[in-house]
């Protein structure tokens, strides 16, 4: 038994989760993971394991008691926003049902304060450069709508239970633990920088969605954050809860840019030397926003450091890039077509 404060991770064997758990041990605090394993990995826990799902009321009564559970950090959730589109049912069961029986279960227990992982996609299509925290909230997706509700049920149970409730809002994590063994790991990987750092090497390929953005080239901007940085901003809205205080939005501090470098030579050709990560020109999904609004931006290199994924070889090891080169440099070196860059205007 231990005598720091006990708290309750749920989704902490996942990508964000785990990053936090790390960040709370740090802190100080005994991360108690709550995970039904469906995504995220036993060998992220590095602490206390509960296997389980947030349906199962038994499972986290016992987890309460047995733990002696101070505070939650809320992070499991099914999070594809287009699989949302095509499954809306398992949202609105796994997030908001979910949710609430995680809520029940915390009444039950006597704990009243809880961190929940929200998301930018409460906002729906937010066309604003800076979205301050009363922007208005129209989710476009059940991905969103989901998140939302739960923001909702949340501040009804802060006017009506008397709980302390922070809600982070936020758009794209990216990055790894630089200690390592931790970060990006999905078996069907669909994030942007995994993505594009796994076609330098010729394992998949690498489409840009959508052509027809307000911007210079017709291609997107999209707002990031590093995991480790999001891990600190839940350990700090803990303390702030502890403080009394409440809700939160995280403002991004790097911009990523999808252009394109055109080589007609080599299109012509067709020459694609190994590690090249050639961009396929794609329509846009269902789900992607209709607008680019971003928040503030600085630079943003140290997102493209190569994400955690065993079995992949670094890229400067590989010597497809020179060491401390950033994403843009990686991919114009082999003259790909698809090019990330980190924002210049911090």
């Amino acid at each position: 038994m231990t005598d720091r404060p006990t708290v309750l991770v749920t989704g902490g064997a996942g990508y964000i989760g785990s990053h936090a758990c790390r960040a709370l041990t740090a802190a100080g605090y005994q991360p108690v993971v709550y995970d039904n394993l469906s995504t995220g990995h036993r060998s992220f826990v590095a602490g206390p394991l509960v296997t389980g799902d947030l349906l199962d009321g038994t499972a986290l009564a016992r987890a309460f008691a047995d733990h002696k559970i101070t505070a939650v950090m809320h992070f499991a959730a099914a999070s594809l926003v287009g699989e949302s589109m095509t499954d809306p049912q398992k949202y609105y069961i796994n997030n908001v049902q979910g949710t609430l029986s995680l809520l029940q279960a915390m009444r039950n227990a006597g704990c009243h304060r809880i961190v929940f992982s929200s998301t930018g996609a409460v906002y729906g299509n937010a066309d604003s450069k800076e979205l301050p925290e009363d922007f208005p909230c129209v989710p476009i997706n059940p991905y969103g709508a989901s998140k939302w509700m739960i923001e909702r049920m949340l501040a009804d149970y802060r006017s009506a239970y008397g709980f302390g409730a922070f809600c982070l809002r936020y758009f794209n994590a990216s990055g790894a633990d630089p200690a390592g063994g931790i970060g990006e790991l999905r078996d069907n990987e669909t994030h942007l920088i995994p993505r594009a750092m796994m076609a330098l090497q010729g394992h998949v390929d690498f489409a840009v969605f959508g052509d027809d953005y307000d911007t210079p080239d017709g291609t997107a901007i999209r707002d990031y954050i590093h995991v480790t940085d999001l891990a600190a901003a839940h350990v700090a809205a803990l303390k702030l809860l502890e403080e009394g205080h409440g809700r939160r939005q995280l403002q991004s501090r790097h911009r990523l840019r999808l252009f394109r470098a055109r080589d007609p030579e080599r299109d012509q050709a067709g020459d694609r030397p190994r590690g090249a990560a050639y961009h396929q020109a794609a329509p846009r999904r269902r789900s992607d926003l209709s607008g680019c609004g971003s928040l503030r931006c600085a630079k943003g290199a140290e997102l493209c450091a190569w994400p955690f994924r065993p079995g992949y070889g670094h890229p400067h090891r590989l010597g497809l890039a020179p060491e401390g080169a950033s994403v843009q440099t990686a991919l114009g070196n082999r003259g790909t077509r698809a090019l990330l860059s980190g924002g210049v205007n911090g």
